[in-house]
């Protein structure tokens, strides 16, 4: 049975996870320095990361590309902060569990029995961020 996300639930495994359309290999490092799956996609200063599932099925379900949406098993190489575009604008506290960093990930391996979203909740945040885009808000602040 896949693992259903739940809001500001650590994964059980207490792993860092990645959610993206990119298409890795364990042992491929993640990197800040390409285009960010985000807003304008303008090149990223950070990699993010989260230990929630819910976090990184985002990650995974609103990335940029055809492909399907993977959630990876990552490891930092190096010190990670709070993101401050989910704790300090929505979740003071951080109970996304959700970081970034601007030295590279390390794929360990990947979750590959996951459920996304809901199709309407996917839909719904789909259109606010294109209101958000409408408005010249980023995604990502950086």
């Amino acid at each position: 049975m896949p693992d259903v996300p739940v809001p500001f639930e650590a994964h059980p495994s207490g792993a860092y996870l990645h959610g993206t359309r990119a298409d890795l290999r364990v042992g491929d490092l993640l990197a800040p320095g390409r285009r960010s799956n985000y807003g304008a996609g303008r090149e990223a200063a950070f990699v993010y990361v989260t230990r929630t599932l819910d976090a990184a099925t985002w990650g995974a379900e609103l990335a940029v590309g055809d492909g399907p949406g993977r959630i990876y098993v990552v490891e930092p190489t190096g010190d990670l902060e709070d993101d401050p575009n989910v704790t300090d604008q929505r979740f003071p506290g951080n109970p996304t569990l959700s970081y970034r960093t601007r030295e590279p990930l390390r794929v360990v391996g990947e979750i590959e029995d996951w459920a996304g979203h809901p199709p309407e909740q996917v839909a719904t945040m789909r259109a606010h961020l294109a209101e958000l885009a409408h408005d010249g808000v980023e995604a990502i602040e950086d």
